[in-house]
Parts: structure tokens; C-alpha cells; sequence
């Protein structure tokens, strides 16, 4: 799959995520088989004129190629000018935001509620796209409601516009992340524009990313939260979709070692204070489905160091690890 100039090296990205996908969780992904990660979403307002916080959630130095950044905002002006400072600071290319469900988001009529406003869509767009050398991508909803699923209308805005490739997630807005995603309407765009369309919503597995892929007969699949904890479902579906055999699971040993890995990239990016806290909720994601994983959560979340952070994690995994051997 091609983005602009972008040859991916496979069709497998990885969801922006808020909070989540920081340079150091793209990386692991990439390196674990993504052939894109997109950038934790960044308001146009903020990014401009924003705290060093909110810079650093744009930054990508050091990140393997292409360098996606996602922009989210209301005002075409002001989109265009963060889709500039990005791509003067070596954003490869700029991703708009049109289908976070948030209410903080949607309050401010950002997000998935520009879905309702296709007028403001085309100017936003068109106003990005003029604005920058780079590839412009998007992701939406399906729609604002189960009675208005206008994804199509905005896809032909979209191709209209220049967008170079479009991501939908199988819900509507009101859906939140509640039910099943539907890939019916994804299936419908992919249909009516010729512009790279990419899947996302449920995919856990790889069979699931199979069933997605010839459902909707999309070009690309979008991971999200199956990531969260599990980055080596990259690996496990890009097997799968090549071999058609399963890879078995990691066992403990081998998460140690990722999330140990993980968490030293989360100190050197972040410090060792902002680091620790960034690194509780991964460690909480890793650690789920384990053997006394919730006595484990609830002794590192008041764990207040690296050194401290990094020990109890060594001990949890080497006991793991260690009644592996004996069962063996």
C-alpha cells in the first residue's frame, strides 16, 4: 500500500490513539510488524501555541519512516497552520482527525462531530491539502448516528479534496466504542472512491483481520486497542495473512523482555517521573490474563520510581517464567 510517496511496508497501522501511541509505542509496534503508527492526536490550537507537553505528543524524531501526525481542530485556517508546523518539523504525513467519539472533543465541534458539517469538512480539507507538500490523510466515523451514516458523502469530499487515503472506524458517533463495529458502510465507501481505504474497529485477531479485509475489500486495517498490552499482534496477523498459520502466543519471557525494552524507551523519552506514571497503564495492559496479575496491578501503581517500577516488573515475569519451566 502507497500513501503519497510512501511505499508501507505492509498494510498493517496502527490506530492514533490518545495517550497511547507516544514515539516510543509506535516504534515498539513498528518494530513488532506495523507498517505505519499515526501519532496521538494533537489540537491545532494546542500544537501552535501549546505546552511543551503537548509538543512532545508531536514528536518524532528518531521515528522509523513514514511519520504520520494526526491534527484535530475546527478552524481551516488554523488546521492548515499546524499541518505547516508539522511538516516543517518533518511530519511526513498529516492526518485529520473527524472521528474521535470524545465529548470533550465533540463539545467543541471537533473530532467526529465535523461529520455533521460537510461544508466545514470540504473547507478543513481543502485548506490542509493547499497547505502542505505532504500526503494528507483523514479518519472518520461512519457517521454522527445510526440514522445518519454519511461516510460516503464525506469519503467523495475527501477524494475531492486530495485526501490520499481515508481511515473509518465501523461506528457512529453516538456509538462510542459500544456494540460491534459494522463494516458494512466501510465496504459501501471502498466501493465508490479510489482513494486507499482502511478498515478499522474489533480487529483482535488475526482471523478477524482476515474477515475485515475480504468483507470490506479495503486496502489497509487499522489496530487500536487490541494493541494496547499485545504490540505483537502486528507480528501475529502479518503471519497469518501470508501463511494463513497462527503464531503461538508469546510466552513470559518474551513479554518481559518487550516490556521491559518498553519501558526504558518510556524513561528516556519522557524522564523518569512523567516516564514512571506514563508507564503504569502499559504495564497494567501487559500484565492482564496473567497468573495474580491483579495483586501485581495494584503493587506497581503506587510504585513511585524507575529502578522500583523496573524490579517488581523483573520479579513478576521471573516467577512467571520460572512456573512455566516447572510445568514444562
Amino acid at each position: 500500500m502507497k500513501i503519497g510517496p510512501h511505499q508501507l511496508a505492509n498494510n498493517l497501522i496502527l490506530a492514533p490513539m490518545a495517550g497511547v501511541t507516544d514515539l516510543p509505542f509506535r516504534q515498539l509496534c513498528k518494530n513488532l510488524g506495523a507498517g505505519m503508527a499515526v501519532s496521538e492526536m494533537v489540537s491545532s490550537h494546542s500544537l501552535l501555541w501549546g505546552s511543551k507537553k503537548t509538543r512532545r505528543r508531536a514528536s518524532h524524531a528518531g521515528e522509523i519512516e513514514p511519520k504520520s501526525v494526526q491534527i484535530m481542530g475546527t478552524e481551516p485556517a488554523m488546521m492548515a497552520e499546524a499541518a505547516r508546523h508539522n511538516a516543517d518539523r518533518g511530519a511526513q504525513i498529516i492526518d485529520i482527525n473527524m472521528g474521535c467519539p470524545a465529548k470533550k472533543v465533540c463539545n467543541v465541534l471537533a473530532g467526529s462531530a465535523l461529520m455533521r458539517d460537510e461544508r466545514l469538512v470540504a473547507q478543513i480539507l481543502q485548506a490542509v491539502v493547499e497547505a502542505v507538500d505532504v500526503p494528507v490523510t483523514l479518519k472518520i466515523r461512519t457517521g454522527w448516528d445510526q440514522d445518519n451514516r454519511n461516510a460516503p458523502c464525506i469519503a467523495h469530499i475527501a477524494e475531492d479534496c486530495g485526501i490520499q487515503a481515508l481511515a473509518i472506524h465501523g461506528r457512529t458517533r453516538t456509538d462510542q466504542y459500544h456494540g460491534n463495529a459494522e463494516y458494512d458502510t466501510i465496504a459501501k465507501v471502498k466501493q465508490q472512491i479510489h482513494i486507499p481505504v482502511i478498515a478499522n474497529g474489533d480487529i483482535r485477531s488475526p482471523e478477524k483481520a482476515r474477515f475485515v479485509l475480504d468483507y470490506t475489500r479495503a486496502d489497509a486495517i487499522m489496530i487500536g486497542r487490541a494493541a494496547q498490552g499485545r504490540p505483537w499482534i502486528f507480528r501475529e496477523i502479518r503471519h497469518y495473512l501470508d501463511t494463513g498459520e497462527t503464531l503461538p502466543e508469546p510466552g513470559p519471557g518474551e513479554i518481559r523482555t518487550i516490556l521491559l525494552g518498553h519501558l526504558d524507551n518510556l524513561y528516556a523519552f519522557y524522564g523518569d517521573y512523567t516516564g514512571v506514571r506514563m508507564a503504569r497503564k502499559h504495564i497494567s495492559w501487559y500484565s492482564k490474563g496473567q497468573q495474580h496479575g491483579a495483586a501485581f496491578r495494584q503493587l506497581i501503581n503506587r510504585v513511585e520510581n524507575a529502578k522500583d517500577q523496573k524490579n517488581i516488573v523483573e520479579e513478576f515475569f521471573a516467577t512467571l517464567i520460572n512456573k512455566e519451566e516447572m510445568a514444562a
